[in-house]
């Protein structure tokens, strides 16, 4: 069992009347550790600690150093892949495959990080362009700027804690982390790895705490340069309120479409969207949620589809066998429970699943669904999926983009014409053609439109927002 609480250039603060937090298992709810919250003066000297740090040593440390320690981060994690995958299974609920999985990415955040740290680059203006600018030499730098909030969420508690912390390391800028208070644990061991590596100690710095206690004054402090969060829309929403005129990267949510069109390969659809509803037992922001297949291979998708998930093997986080784990929380599965009971009122109908055993919920497949049902125009972050038909390509976009979340989006087809019209149709921040909307790398441009949120991750792009163009002007004799 894990005792820890905040993290402040290497330092963690116990006891002393701190408010002390269990973190127990979704699966069998074991005690797995215990966090002492962070006061408002911990957050103080938290923040107070990354500003210091920032303007005494990062923004000072060299490009090469700055890789040096990513590079050697990622060899660290990479080494201690199995103690890590154990810790994603007993606070996450996530399939011990599914950890591994997610430790691999991790590494290769780090590894991109690494690899751009040396690509930060700016340019000279031609200042004899405009009139008067002649014996003016201009240039633009890109520059850190200074203390990045980071508030991430339970479901990949390593992966899309990277996603935020890598960037502003290969940048040059102090973290203030708050990690989802569910999932606590995953975070305090990578900053273990990052002393291991050389970061200077205060360069990262992790606050517990609830959203309400925590989260607001640290999107409000003014020492504070950007906040970086993944999350509901509900909270990103309030985020945009506080945050002023700081940065802001929000990664909400999504009710994502992926549309089969007649021509596709089918046994390599639906082979993928159970990957693609399913996985970490749907709770994903880009999950498969709504399928929408047209009608003339509809039944036959289904008689594909549904021997496949039945399949599936739902259970113990920490057996090799296991497909899907638990629901972060009884609550969270008596929810997705819940929805699926209102959906049939309403004439959806169980094709599979439905049922509840604890936080466990079996993967479930609706047909028979309208586009008022919660299960479709709501985000479930369930493994809910409502499977839909279409007759029409025009029909499939105006379904697909009948929604305020707009993330990824998945088209199946073998015809390069209707493709490139989807990708151009299609309302939402990136669109995979013959895969599914829940397929993520780690080098692109991912962020959403509509109520899906603000800003990009994926390294290079997270940098970009983590810098800021500085111009320098020499005016020659």
């Amino acid at each position: 069992m894990i005792h820890t609480g905040s993290l402040i250039a290497g330092e963690l603060l116990l006891g002393s009347g701190r408010v002390t937090h269990e973190v127990r298992s979704p699966f069998n709810g074991e005690l797995v550790g215990k966090i002492d919250m962070a006061t408002l003066k911990d957050l103080d000297q938290a923040i107070e600690t990354a500003h210091r740090i920032f303007h005494q040593t990062m923004k000072k440390l060299p490009a090469h150093r700055r890789a040096e320690i990513l590079r050697k981060a990622a060899d660290l994690l990479e080494a201690n892949t199995d103690e890590f995958a154990k810790i994603l299974a007993l606070e996450a609920g996530k399939p011990i495959r599914d950890g591994r999985a997610e430790v691999g990415r991790a590494v290769q955040v780090i590894r991109f990080a690494a690899d751009e740290t040396k690509k930060i680059e700016g340019e000279l203006v031609p200042m004899d362009g405009a009139i008067g600018g002649e014996n003016r030499i201009g240039m633009v730098r890109r520059v850190p700027i200074g203390v990045i909030g980071a508030i991430t969420p339970f479901n990949f508690p390593l992966n899309l804690v990277l996603h935020k912390v890598a960037p502003a390391i290969a940048a040059g800028n102090t973290v203030v982390l708050k990690p989802a208070e569910k999932t606590p644990l995953t975070s305090v061991m990578l900053a273990k790895v990052f002393e291991d590596a050389g970061l200077p100690s205060g360069a990262l710095n992790i606050v517990m705490g609830a959203g309400a206690q925590v989260g607001e004054p640290l999107v409000t402090d003014p020492r504070i340069s950007k906040i970086t969060f993944t999350g509901s829309a509900a909270v990103g929403l309030r985020i945009r309120q506080l945050a002023g005129l700081k940065k802001v990267t929000l990664e909400l949510g999504s009710n994502s479409p992926n549309i089969v069109f007649d021509d596709a390969n089918l046994d390599a659809a639906a082979t993928s969207l159970v990957r693609g509803a399913f996985a970490f037992a749907g709770q994903v922001c880009i999950s498969a949620q709504r399928i929408y297949v047209q009608k003339s291979v509809y039944q036959s998708f289904i008689d594909k589809y549904l021997p496949l998930v039945k399949k599936l093997v739902l259970g113990d986080p920490m057996q090799e066998t296991t497909d899907l784990g638990p629901m972060i929380t009884e609550a969270a599965a008596i929810r997705a429970e819940q929805w699926v009971q209102e959906a049939q009122s309403q004439g959806a109908t169980v094709l599979t699943g439905g049922n509840r055993q604890g936080s466990l919920f079996e993967p479930t497949v609706l047909v028979n669904v309208t586009p008022d049902m919660k299960v479709v125009c709501q985000e479930v972050f369930a493994p809910i999926v409502s499977v839909i038909p279409f007759e029409t390509e025009d029909e499939a976009i105006r379904l697909a983009n009948d929604s305020n979340y707009g993330l990824q989006a998945g088209v199946f087809t073998n015809d390069i014409n209707r493709a490139f019209r989807l990708a151009d149709e299609l309302e939402t921040g990136g669109v995979w053609i013959n895969e599914i909307s829940a397929y993520r790398q780690d080098n692109y441009p991912y962020g959403g439109v509509k109520l899906s949120g603000v800003g990009k991750e994926g390294v290079k792009y997270a940098i970009e927002d983590m810098t800021e163009l500085k111009f320098i002007g020499i005016k020659l004799a």
